[in-house]
């Protein structure tokens, strides 16, 4: 067993939360000197970003039982995504001027193993309520602030959706704040739920209404817009992961293949075109016929709004892939917010055709673009890729990069002296 941190063994009375925090805060980022929380996102960028969220359906809540409360009391209020990153941080003027001196503004990035210890960042690691007072904070200049924050949960599947944070002076951590915010966040929840209730009741509604009509077809311009985009995980997984109006789904290799080849083809593919995509050479049609069969017996209960048309198969709305949106913000030089997506090489382990092509394409892509026109952050950012491991060329340009003074210097010429040993 490696000993304790010298910064761990100064503070014996620390909290044993705070303590795991603060180790896992040294093994991600070494040192709490100079810990600056990067900003993720551009303005136009960090609004779409929102919009799109599944939390912004519960800015309401958090706005009637929270925000409003906090004018004039010294306290700000954040909401982050599921990765630490604020999209929304409102509240106390005064409060606001002042947190924009450590960055605790919006689109900054407030995830543990960015800045350390902190209740926005730590909550999200284990997943309950937290609150971090004052010299508990990993990074210094935050010694003044102290803060409680609590994980919003996806209310089907239980996943970490984000997490609401309030942060301040000692009354953030008052006796009766973490049981205000647990309420306030309970109360998101709630109105979630509500909200797909009421969506699936209508889609039923639209589907009885469809099948009943005997003749003519049912005006779908008139219908609700869905609360969040369809999208498909593709990256850093072999089971592609669906999200269909709030809801995940998780799909087979093969379901992920097919549903990713038909995304990426919005104007559909012959059963010959998807068959040479997603299966060896020689694979009979029948193969792909069978697959679709089950594909869509699946799709029909847990996202019958995207069940595939037939000649050619075609998805009937549009799906976004995470792989494309990377090569996406690639090609509008957002670095940040290709790496904040990037979770991996595309299902790793596919052998079909061409998810091998995708895979490659996209991974080239996101190398030669942070090579060539990333910042020195991004650039680290990209080294803790696992394919970023040995990559020679990319330690030694984030060396170049980096400034003759930088804390960070020193891992990367630990690292590159044992790749080059």
């Amino acid at each position: 067993m490696s000993p304790e941190h010298p910064l761990l063994e100064s503070q014996p009375s620390m909290r044993t939360l705070v303590r795991e925090s603060w180790q896992r805060s040294l093994d991600a980022l070494a040192t709490p000197a100079g810990l600056s929380p990067p900003a993720v996102w551009e303005s136009r960028e960090l609004k779409d970003f929102r919009r799109d969220h599944p939390l912004a359906a519960i800015m309401p809540v958090i706005t009637k039982l929270l925000v409003e409360p906090s004018h004039d009391t010294g306290l700000l209020i954040a909401v982050g995504d599921e990765h630490g990153r604020l999209l929304w941080v409102e509240g106390d003027s005064v409060a606001r001027r002042n947190g924009e001196n450590i960055n605790f503004a919006t689109g900054a990035d407030w995830s543990e193993t960015v800045v350390g210890t902190s209740a926005p960042g730590t909550a999200l690691v284990l997943g309950k309520s937290v609150q971090i007072v004052g010299h508990e904070h990993f990074n210094p200049a935050v010694h003044s602030w102290s803060c409680t924050a609590v994980p919003v949960h996806d209310p089907d599947s239980g996943a970490v959706l984000g997490v609401v944070d309030i942060t301040g002076g000692v009354e953030a951590v008052g006796a009766n704040t973490l049981s205000l915010v647990q309420a306030s966040v309970a109360a998101a929840e709630a109105q979630l739920r509500i909200e797909r209730l009421e969506r699936r009741a209508e889609q039923e509604r639209r589907t009885w209404f469809s099948s009943s009509a005997s003749a003519g077809t049912v005006d779908t311009a008139s219908a609700k817009k869905p609360l969040y985009r369809d999208s498909l995980q593709i990256l850093g997984r072999d089971q592609g992961l669906l999200h269909v109006a709030g809801q995940a789904v998780t799909l087979s290799e093969r379901h992920t293949e097919i549903m990713a080849m038909l995304a990426l083809h919005p104007d559909g593919l012959s059963a010959e075109e998807l068959t040479d995509k997603v299966y060896p050479e020689g694979t009979s049609l029948t193969s792909i016929r069978a697959e679709m069969v089950r594909l869509r017996k699946l799709l029909r209960g847990a996202a019958p709004t995207l069940v595939p048309e037939s000649r050619p198969y075609r998805l009937p709305r549009a799906l976004v892939v995470d792989a494309e949106q990377v090569r996406n913000y690639l090609d509008r030089g957002a670095h940040r917010l290709a790496l904040n997506i990037y979770r991996g090489e595309v299902m790793p382990r596919s052998l079909a055709p061409e998810i091998e092509v995708i895979r490659h394409r996209v991974a080239v892509q996101l190398r030669e673009a942070i090579l060539a026109d990333a910042s020195p952050e991004a650039l680290l950012g990209y080294l803790q890729l696992p394919e970023a491991a040995d990559d020679v060329e990319a330690w030694r340009t984030a060396l170049r990069l980096l400034p003759p003074r930088s804390p960070k210097r020193a891992a990367v010429v630990a690292h590159l002296e044992a790749l080059e040993g």
